[in-house]
């Protein structure tokens, strides 16, 4: 029997497995996923999301291209907000020269308005390593879901470690304070100061934001 839209956003894909959007067929993004030793698996009901983990997270890929052709992608990220499934959200946004000036902007409607954590990344080859470690990490659980997430995770001390500046120690040291990716996009300068010194916590509110 096949499967209907809906069950397609609940069922999660085998491990070291994606379920990507047909539109990212011939993209850079899928060959280095498949260059990491993935399989990828194309489905045109995937509705907004552009990919789906086997530990039941679903990924939008806002590009440099969606944020400098206007607004419409902020009715996407609603549509996406709104989406009715079990997978937990996850924005990855495209932050570059050209999209630099808008990112900010960008930033505040994503996890401020819609309060979905989203993570900057350079380009697709970067994005390409992010998700390969979300779906290569020992585990299904999903680190960025809202509430607490298991502090020594190798994923989230990857993920965290990616800040410019914040190496093992002072990644483990942050993760102790703060239960989620969420928590610590949201995070102040000042509630970061007193774990990293000024300077560091600055470069990372700067890094969310």
């Amino acid at each position: 029997m096949e499967a209907k839209p809906s069950d397609l956003l609940t069922a999660a894909p085998p491990y070291g497995h994606v379920l990507c959007s047909e539109k990212w067929t011939d993209s850079a993004l899928v060959r280095a996923l498949r260059g990491g030793g993935l399989k990828v698996i194309f489905e045109n009901e995937l509705h907004v999301a552009d990919f789906l983990l086997p530990n039941k997270s679903s990924i939008l890929y806002i590009s440099e291209c969606d944020i400098i052709a206007g607004s419409s992608y902020r009715r996407k990220l609603v549509r996406y907000r709104n989406a009715s499934n079990s997978f937990q959200e996850l924005v990855l946004v495209e932050r570059t020269g050209l999209s630099e000036q808008y990112f900010s902007a960008l930033q505040r409607f994503v996890v401020l308005e819609l309060g979905l954590p989203l993570l900057p990344v350079g380009g697709q080859a970067e994005a390409s390593q992010l998700i390969a470690q979300m779906v290569q990490a020992d585990g299904r659980e999903n680190i960025f879901r809202r509430s607490s997430c298991r502090l020594l995770d190798p994923l989230v001390l990857t993920l965290v470690q990616q800040i410019p500046g914040v190496g093992r120690v002072k990644a483990l040291t942050l993760l102790q304070n703060f239960s989620s990716i969420q928590q610590l996009c949201n995070a102040a300068p000042e509630e970061l100061e007193p774990m990293v010194g000024q300077a560091l916590a600055l470069q990372i509110h700067s890094f969310f934001h």
